[in-house]
């Protein structure tokens, strides 16, 4: 019987290729977790005076930060599930997408979607990126595709629980 890793004493990451990171202004900060464990790296408004995110708008929240990524790793920027949650406010494109060919500047387009709106403050955590691996390969023309259990059931077809 094969014994199983120890999984318990690993850190995570280890052997990751490193993120790096450029502080492009004043007030910029480098991304960082909530937690040990946490899978996004905060990010947060590199902004000299709140800005107001109105109802139902778009607001352009600059981070301040470039980042560099490995070849074959993609950035993705979520909400944080506090603003989202307390606030109504999520990014306005949902997920972000960041290759690992941009060098830009890391915005942050917010929407709010109560009514009184929200004013994001400087320095405030306004999103969070994940950083994973991507499939980078070619998709390939097919008369046919391979049969599964599931088949060409869509929304609810595996059922309820």
């Amino acid at each position: 019987m094969e014994k199983l890793q120890d999984t318990q004493n690993q850190q995570p990451g280890r052997g990751a290729p490193p993120l790096r990171v450029k502080l492009l202004r004043p007030g910029a900060v480098m991304p960082r977790r909530g937690t040990p464990e946490s899978a996004g790296l905060d990010l947060s408004a590199a902004i000299d005076a709140p800005v107001e995110v109105r109802h139902g708008e778009v607001a352009e929240i600059p981070t301040g930060i470039a980042i560099q990524l490995a070849p074959g790793y993609v950035c993705l920027v979520f909400g944080r599930s506090g603003l989202g949650v307390k606030h109504g406010v999520a990014p306005a494109n949902a997920v972000g997408v960041v290759d690992s060919d941009y060098r830009g500047e890391l915005r942050v387009f917010l929407t709010c979607h109560k009514e009184g709106g929200y004013t994001v403050q400087p320095g405030e955590r306004i999103a969070q990126m994940v950083i994973l691996p991507v499939w980078t390969g070619e998709p390939v023309q097919a008369e046919a595709l391979e049969e599964s259990q599931r088949g060409t059931g869509g929304f609810g077809s595996t059922g309820t629980m």
